[in-house]
């Protein structure tokens, strides 16, 4: 009997391709637990590209040019082929390729829009090639934010036990303080409470909130900002319910006595959060981007220049980004089917 998530796509793109991205993907087919996804997997990629990096690393798989209609095939990688500008050298960037870069995410997002794709899993890019190429880009999460035309989504990555989200993503540090405004907390607060629901099951998530400055601001002697931001915000949706701890120091947050009392963590800047949680899961962690109409879910790793071709590059991440979108479509599709039967029911 197949499964009621045989019929489901996940679009993953491959990425930078001087990147290790390509060879990654191509490792989906060969990996013992890669190979029995219950959804069909479908790589977005230049097909001459995986095939030159296939044969280059004696990959055992086939390439096939994905058909719909087309049961899945054991040992063999099914590719929607997108051209690339230039051809790629791994561990070489060319700002040429850029335009590919975006035109998987574009190919890829506009799929699960029309629900040709249930959702899109994304390999590692290179920020600064893309902007090298006279395009502004500050990732994924802002990228695909803006062509949702989502106001706010939130990024949080997964491993490790930990589950952290953050109030401002790829920001300079001397411009975090200005954007961790009421707003943004609360609109982060929102998201992120109502995506580990949706996403997660967690229907009455305990959240850790971080502070901004050393010690928490210390009372006011080490900063503001916890006095007159962080903790009116977490006042208010206490008050509607939301089960919320902090502010905390950043720097005791992330140890087993508090990390037990909380499902997830909302910190304010990208490294206040992700350095604990990269230390814990490097290589196994996830990037879920909350917010966005679609699902979406990333490898938590670069781009690895000096890995690319090589064939060391581990797809551990990815294996686990695909496996974590599919638990959420077939979330989804319970929710969904828990909906239809009350509304029949009440009708």
């Amino acid at each position: 009997m197949s499964s009621p998530l045989s019929s489901s796509v996940i679009a993953v793109t491959s990425g930078e391709p001087a990147g290790v991205g390509p060879e990654i993907c191509l490792r989906l087919v060969d990996d013992a637990r890669a190979a029995n996804f219950p959804a069909r997997i479908v790589v977005l990629a230049d097909r001459s590209l995986l095939a030159e990096r296939a044969a280059a690393l004696r990959w055992p798989g086939t390439l096939r040019d994905w058909q719909p209609a087309l049961p899945a095939q054991p040992g063999t990688l099914d590719v929607l082929h997108l051209p690339l500008a230039a051809a790629a050298v791994p561990g070489r960037l060319d700002p040429v390729n850029s335009h590919y870069v975006l035109a998987l995410l574009d190919r890829a997002l506009a799929g699960c829009q029309r629900a040709e794709f249930a959702a899109m899993v994304t390999a590692p890019v290179h920020k600064g090639v893309i902007n090298d190429a006279g395009i502004p880009f500050s990732g994924h999460t802002e990228y695909l934010a803006q062509r949702t035309q989502t106001p706010r989504v939130v990024m949080m990555l997964a491993g490790g036990g930990l589950r952290v989200a953050l109030v401002t993503t790829h920001l300079p540090l001397r411009d975090v303080p200005a954007a961790v405004t009421c707003s943004a907390v609360e609109e982060s607060l929102r998201i992120l409470h109502r995506e580990m629901a949706t996403k997660y099951g967690i229907a009455h998530p305990r959240i850790l909130v971080a502070g901004l400055n050393p010690h928490a601001g210390e009372g006011g002697y080490l900063g503001n900002e916890e006095i007159e931001v962080i903790t009116p915000v977490l006042g208010r949706l206490r008050a509607e319910g939301m089960n919320l701890l902090g502010p905390l120091p950043a720097d005791t947050m992330f140890s087993p006595p508090v990390l037990e009392r909380g499902d997830c963590v909302l910190a304010m800047y990208h490294d206040q959060g992700l350095t604990a949680l990269k230390y814990a899961s490097f290589g196994h962690g996830i990037n879920v981007t909350l917010g966005l109409p679609i699902i979406r879910t990333s490898v938590d790793h670069g781009t690895a220049l000096e890995l690319a071709g090589s064939g060391r590059a581990d797809p551990g991440s990815l294996r686990i980004a695909v496996e974590q979108a599919i638990e959420m479509v077939a979330r989804a599709g319970r929710k969904s089917g828990q909906q239809a039967l009350e509304q029949q029911m009440s009708g």
